[in-house]
């Protein structure tokens, strides 16, 4: 699975980054996905971020 950011919609709230540090990080103001694979252990806390987004700017795609 992996994850991306979509930057035109990401608000800087920061819970991805809280919910699922391996994989969200913030890079300014703006989180950013882990680029690549998301090891299996890390995939439902990303999720879990994902679902939390308040703007819906993370999209999780089977890889």
């Amino acid at each position: 699975m992996r994850a991306f950011v979509d930057p035109d919609l990401c608000i800087g709230c920061t819970q991805c980054a809280g919910i699922c540090p391996a994989v969200f990080t913030m890079e300014g103001t703006l989180a950013v996905a882990l680029v690549g694979e998301i090891p299996g252990e890390e995939v439902p806390a990303a999720v879990d971020a994902a679902q939390a987004c308040p703007v819906s700017a993370i999209r999780m795609e089977e890889s």
